[in-house]
């Protein structure tokens, strides 16, 4: 882990620690998963290293799904309850509700576009999309798909969203250039959750009612194969290599894993009571499924597909993420002196250039520090003050 000391200012040749009035900010990083816990109005974070939980964030009435932004630094979740009908935005390296975003009625799905740019929101009873801009966090439009929108994914590209919707049998193709349905697609019954492989050919949708997943080749936008899996399959995650799927079955407290190559179940694993939400690492050592009936989550060792742990955590727990979480850290100037630049220093181990940004931001010096190293290091930001 890294820690993060305060921050220091240098203005002219003297170094001075930052003043009360505009302190360095700290954080520690690291691989994280969000948990949606659906009965308790909250979200359980488990910090993966240690598999237990470090934190628990209050958020709407009934949590359901959670996305993570691309730079780790933001969380998203919908409140699925009539009664909040909105998404809390997590600042992750604080872990509070920084605000909470009005979207359609009984918001399900939610992903974050590569570029982290917006966020699309499946309503699932306005049967309608969401359209997020994450940098005011309003929403700026709302797209008409079928009835019943539940499960949301982006192409890595994202000049695509699939949308799936459980009421029609259907999948939604949207142009994300011009926020418009430009194709639907016929799929199993009760279509849920959808997936897009990383390299981008391919999306996985899961039929909870036909139990089985179809798989659609995104340069055509048709069903090529469906793959049986078990019994009220939820949800699904693709692999960083592409090489697996990972699907959820509910009422068969087991996980079916998909060879993409072949398209079949090659093991079938038994998990908690009712899993649900469905997760990989982002190495992709392993995948993490949420017990709904348990209030745990099975913890996968993706080379051996043994549950290696069992985590503890709230009632009912629905939607999950996992994502780094880098350090960010600032230093600012004291009143009345501009920044005229900045850095920062290490002490213990390095981090290496290639993972750190340094850059102003308004009057302050700001550090973005990833977290893909293991070694522990004290990265310490500093604001150059002009007179």
């Amino acid at each position: 882990m890294r820690a993060l000391m305060a921050g220091l200012i240098v203005l002219g040749a003297v170094a001075l620690p930052v003043t009360a009035a505009a302190p360095a900010h700290a954080a520690t990083s690291g691989t994280f998963a969000y948990v949606a816990n659906f009965t308790t109005n909250n979200v359980s974070v488990i910090n993966l290293s240690s598999n237990t939980v470090t934190t628990t964030i209050p958020v709407g009435t009934n949590p359901f799904a959670v996305a993570v932004a691309p730079d780790g630094t933001t969380a998203y979740v919908t409140n699925n309850a009539a009664a909040s009908n909105s998404v809390s935005v997590i600042n992750t390296t604080t872990n509070t509700v920084t605000t909470t975003i009005p979207v359609g009625t009984n918001p399900a799905g939610v992903a974050v576009a590569p570029a982290g740019t917006t966020a699309y929101v499946a309503n699932s009873n306005s049967h309608n999309v969401s359209v997020i801009n994450t940098a005011t966090n309003t929403v700026t439009t709302t797209i008409t798909v079928g009835a019943g929108p539940f499960g949301v994914a982006f192409t890595p590209d994202g000049t695509t969203a699939y949308v799936t919707n459980i009421v029609d049998n259907t999948v939604s193709v949207i142009n994300t250039a011009t926020d418009t349905v430009t194709a639907t697609i016929g799929v199993g019954t009760q279509p849920v959750a959808v997936a897009v492989s990383p390299g981008g050919t391919t999306a996985y949708v899961v039929n909870q009612g036909s139990n089985n997943v179809s798989v659609i080749n995104t340069a055509t936008n048709t069903v090529t194969a469906t793959i049986g899996v078990g019994t009220t399959p939820q949800t699904v995650a693709v692999s960083p290599d592409g090489a697996t799927a990972y699907i959820s079955n509910l009422n068969s407290n087991s996980v079916s894993v998909i060879n993409t190559t072949t398209n079949t179940v090659t093991t079938t694993i038994p998990v908690g009571v009712h899993p649900f939400g469905v997760a990989v690492s982002p190495g992709g050592t392993r995948a993490y499924v949420t017990n709904e009936f348990d209030g745990t989550v099975s913890v996968i060792n993706t080379a051996t597909d043994t549950v290696t742990a069992t985590v503890p955590v709230g009632p009912r727990p629905f939607g999950m993420a996992t994502a780094r979480v880098p350090v960010v850290a600032t230093a600012s100037c004291p009143t009345g002196h501009v920044i005229t630049g900045g850095g920062y220093q290490q002490s213990g181990g390095a981090v290496p250039p290639t993972e750190v940004t340094s850059r102003p931001v308004g009057n302050t010096w700001q550090i973005f520090a990833d977290n893909q190293s293991t070694n522990s290091t004290t990265v310490t930001p500093y604001a150059v003050c002009g007179p």
